[in-house]
């Protein structure tokens, strides 16, 4: 492989692992990694404040000062931030090596003053890209560090802002809920448009199947699976939060959590609706494709059907034997109306086979025209013999 071709897959498949045989709880350096940015909410019920960076020198009043303190890291480029946040927050550092190390699935680890918790959050553009989203919860504070900007907890940072909102007035354990929450939403417009691309494919596969279609159908079913390796653990992770007593989270967060739980066994039904609906799609194709050659087939075997005979008076004429040597050398070609009357007869040949065909519903005819041949063939022979 060239040099190019490296680049291209290094590009495409960024190292997000700690390098063979490193020790555990190291966080390492990945160079592909996005800049870091963060972003802090410490709210009560009567106050919030936001921040654009972490001052550690404060961050002990800030928490003192405040019911719940979120700090959100976007891009996992300093490691050193990630380090002194973990200490600050007490966190275990194999806890942190997970959060840097951006290829796990969905599972959630208990220890004991803090819960982890990792996801993994769609988006649909060409074609479905997840990343992980991390999330530390413990007494009074919610950690997040995402691989890249950008995320579907807007709505979030708006109901903080909202004095009427329930976030303000619960703890850290019920934003995090409200974080699950929104990661597992997020996938329910990406399995909506992706059911429409699939009505949308069903059509054009109907009306006009092209092998264009193969590629769509395969992309598709690649995109299927991406979602449901990635909202499978999901229920199990969600499962574990309820089944599972844990100290930071409350009574109160664990009957949202079950209506969460209830919103990953709904994705996973539409997940596998859509399969099965995808799995029809590779049915409907070839079988689309092969009534389409089957159509084709027919009209050329038509054609040449009505060839044959007007093959067959062609020939016959175009023997030439002289009819002044014999009287049975083809008198035909002594008459004056000969040729007009060969023509007329393989004319006649042609239109009767054509009429023929037709009745018989071979060249598309009418459901009528069928219908009313099958009828007469019954009752002329009603065993079917």
């Amino acid at each position: 492989m060239n040099g190019d071709g490296e680049d291209e897959r290094s590009r495409r498949r960024p190292r997000a692992y700690p390098p063979p045989g490193s020790a555990p709880g190291v966080l390492s350096f990945n160079p592909m990694a996005q800049a870091t940015r963060v972003h802090v909410f410490a709210f009560g019920p009567d106050h919030v404040t936001e921040l654009d960076e972490v001052d550690f020198d404060t961050l002990g009043t800030l928490r003192a000062d405040n019911d719940v303190v979120w700090i959100n890291v976007d891009g996992l480029r300093d490691i050193d931030l990630v380090a002194k946040l973990g200490k600050a927050f007490n966190l275990h550092n194999l806890a942190l090596e997970d959060a840097v190390s951006t290829r796990h699935r969905p599972k959630a680890e208990d220890y004991k003053d803090s819960l982890f918790v990792v996801l993994r959050m769609g988006a649909l553009g060409e074609r479905i890209e997840t990343e992980q989203m991390s999330l530390f919860v413990g007494e009074g504070f919610v950690l997040t560090l995402q691989e890249k900007p950008g995320d579907g907890f807007e709505p979030v940072r708006q109901r903080i802002r909202d004095p009427r909102s329930r976030l303000r007035s619960n703890g850290a354990d019920y934003l995090a809920y409200a974080l699950i929450d929104a990661v597992v939403d997020a996938f329910f417009p990406l399995l909506e448009e992706m059911g429409e691309q699939l009505e949308d494919l069903e059509i054009d596969i109907m009306e006009h199947p092209q092998h264009e279609h193969v590629p769509a159908i395969h992309r598709l079913r690649r995109d299927l699976l991406i979602v449901r390796r990635t909202v499978w653990p999901m229920r199990e992770l969600l499962n574990g939060l309820l089944r599972d007593e844990h100290p930071i989270i409350g009574r109160t967060t664990q009957v949202f959590l079950r209506d969460c739980y209830d919103h990953v066994i709904q994705l996973m039904d539409n997940v596998d609706t859509n399969r099965e609906i995808l799995g029809g799609l590779i049915d409907l194709h070839l079988s689309a494709v092969n009534n389409r050659m089957n159509e084709i087939m027919k009209v050329l075997t038509v054609i040449a059907t009505i060839f044959i005979p007007l093959s067959f008076v062609a020939s016959l004429y175009g023997m030439n034997f002289d009819p002044h040597v014999s009287p049975w050398n083809m008198p035909e070609l002594d008459w004056y109306f000969g040729y007009p009357a060969a023509l007329l007869l393989m004319a006649s040949m042609a239109g009767g086979m054509l009429i023929y065909f037709r009745r018989k519903g071979w060249l598309g005819g009418t459901r009528h025209e069928v219908r009313r041949s099958r009828t007469s063939e019954e009752r002329k022979d009603p065993d079917g013999a």
